[in-house]
């Protein structure tokens, strides 16, 4: 629509059309008032019954809220409308009727419960609210590929059908790839792996990932967005670093470009960027610390994986982002790296808000025979792998990297109670449409 303003650019004085929503519609006897929304914002429409056509007034005020409409007129100053400013119109079109009775409330004025919201997201994110989640996870996204630039990465793109599962285990979903059993990829890892033994190096990749997950709660899904880093001679030190860098990068962008948003979510006066470095707890620290708190039923020994009640109650203790580093090796998988001095203790690294895990990584295992075994300790046949591991006989370097999970990194960011809220058409194990 070439002639079209948005409703934030009107101006008194200009002669506009302007096209939207019809959000609210307030009629008080001898004036009424038809409230447009567009992506920008909101404007009033006036409409003076006795001095205006009464077809143009009748169009105006008979329409359904969320219809699509196109309004054209003056704009006038007026510091009583809610953005100081009001169309006087000369004509109004109704574009596109919406049904009387709507499923939910664009409003906002009558809340919906999440399963009704999902199952009608496009009415849904018509909420200013909800819009501004996804503002937030667009910007969020534009400043990790820029953090990402900064470190000199390339971005790629990998398979999402794959012949083997990168993990192994039974988080895989089969498909039949002309005839053959396929999976869904449940990681890019060993793919990012492979360019950094090419020229590339160092490379990062946002895309989707895949996993049959039993769990089925507020901060899990079956179909979620991976932001993946990986890098040629690179140690987990480093790797880490990284992973500060684009983090804080994601923090700072949304910071410097969403105060709308965060108004709108009413987190203008609590949000800020993280300072400083985050602390790295050693493995052992970490369950010193969760035992020492005595809010477990039982202490953690070595070996023990850290339950959702373990990691709150040392978000707890921590109260930032962290790292826990030197993990066992045998709970780490067959990729990550052991220390040198000690094979019992990996390179592996997860990095953690407050109130959930959000990376894991580390370095990765770059030798050929080394390698192959690890395949072998975790019952992993390595022929089946044929196509990853025999590139490690042709000259891999040492290298690291990791994993972030997209919507958990902005659920945690805005304090979401449920991530699917970060999503827009979530996969979960009950929700395959729309």
């Amino acid at each position: 629509m070439q002639d079209r303003t948005y409703t934030a650019d009107a101006e008194p004085g200009d002669a506009v059309t302007v096209a939207g929503w019809a959000h609210e519609i307030r009629d008080l006897g001898g004036i009424a008032f038809l409230i447009v929304r567009d992506q920008s914002g909101k404007i009033q429409v006036k409409f003076e019954k006795d001095d205006m056509d009464d077809e143009l007034v009748e169009t105006g005020l008979d329409v359904s809220r969320e219809s699509v409409v196109k309004v054209t007129g003056d704009v006038e100053e007026e510091p009583r409308a809610p953005t100081d400013v009001e169309i006087v119109p000369t004509d109004v079109e109704v574009v596109a009727p919406a049904d009387p009775e709507l499923p939910l409330d664009p409003s906002g004025k009558v809340d919906a419960e999440l399963p009704t919201r999902l199952d009608n997201r496009t009415l849904d994110v018509r909420k200013d609210e909800v819009k501004a989640i996804f503002e937030i996870r667009a910007e969020v996204l534009r400043a990790v590929r820029e953090a990402f630039r900064d470190l000199n990465c390339t971005e790629i793109n990998t398979p999402k059908i794959v012949a083997t599962g990168t993990e192994g285990g039974t988080e895989l979903f089969p498909i039949t790839y002309f005839g053959q059993e396929a999976f869904m990829n449940q990681s890019p890892q060993l793919f990012k792996q492979l360019m950094v033994g090419s020229g590339l190096e160092r490379v990062f990749e946002i895309g989707p990932i895949f996993r049959a997950e039993e769990h089925n709660t507020p901060r899990h899904l079956n179909e979620a967005t991976s932001i993946d880093f990986e890098s040629a001679f690179y140690d987990h030190t480093e790797a880490m670093d990284a992973c500060e860098h684009v983090v804080k990068a994601a923090y700072e962008g949304v910071a410097e470009n969403c105060a709308e948003e965060l108004e709108a979510l009413g987190l203008e006066d609590e949000f800020s960027a993280p300072e400083g470095e985050f602390p790295r707890l050693s493995y052992q620290e970490a369950l010193d610390k969760i035992n020492a708190t005595g809010e477990l039923d039982e202490q953690l020994v070595w070996g023990d994986d850290l339950s959702t009640e373990a990691e709150h109650v040392l978000g707890q203790e921590v109260g930032e982002h962290y790292f826990i580093t030197d993990w066992p090796s045998e709970i780490k998988p067959f990729y990550i790296k052991d220390h040198d001095d000690d094979e019992e203790i990996s390179t592996g690294f997860d990095m953690m808000h407050p109130s959930m895990e959000l990376v894991s990584g580390g370095q990765r295992e770059h030798r050929y025979d080394q390698l192959v075994a690890g395949f072998e300790q975790q019952g992993l046949d390595p022929e089946a792998f044929d196509y990853y591991t025999k590139m490690f006989r042709y000259g891999m370097p040492p290298h690291a990297g990791w994993g972030l999970g997209g919507e958990r990194l902005v659920m945690t960011m805005l304090g979401l109670e449920n991530i699917r809220e970060a999503v827009l058409f979530p996969r979960d194990r009950q929700r395959l449409s729309p």
